[in-house]
């Protein structure tokens, strides 16, 4: 049996996240998803629902527990988009983000929590200022969807 610690190594770890870009026909447009961030980095700026894994978690596991907790949205069908993973993606260390995305019904309702200060639908063609390269992934599911 191999001693606690045995399998490190001196090479940096990246932080891996995940991120959900769930769509929603309304009003007769596409809408996505975002949450209003309650925390630094990004405090009060839009963003996708996503965050952490943790380190036993599945991914699949991970972005439907964030999209929960943020949006309180459940039982959507998720599939993997892309992994991103540009330095400098996100200011608090290196971090790859592994999105995945999803569609709504149009009269999903959803509510900000855990760390989300509110949720709500944007049209794709009117979307704020993203934090992190969010805009980067929207713009990746326009192109592939």
């Amino acid at each position: 049996m191999a001693e606690k610690g045995a399998y490190t190594y001196d090479y940096p770890r990246p932080m891996v996240t995940v991120d959900a870009v769930i769509l929603s026909l309304r009003e007769g447009k596409r809408h996505v998803l975002l949450i209003r961030r309650a925390r630094p980095p990004f405090l009060g700026a839009w963003a996708l629902p996503g965050g952490f894994v943790e380190i036993d978690e599945p991914l699949e596991e991970a972005v439907a527990r964030e999209l929960a907790e943020e949006t309180g949205l459940t039982g959507l069908e998720l599939r993997q988009l892309h992994t991103f993973g540009d330095p400098g993606r996100d200011p608090r260390g290196r971090s790859i983000s592994v999105a995945y995305w999803g569609e709504a019904p149009p009269d999903a309702t959803v509510a900000g929590g855990d760390d989300a200060a509110e949720a709500g639908w944007f049209p794709l063609d009117a979307l704020p200022a993203l934090a992190f390269d969010h805009d980067k992934i929207v713009k990746y599911l326009n192109k592939v969807g």
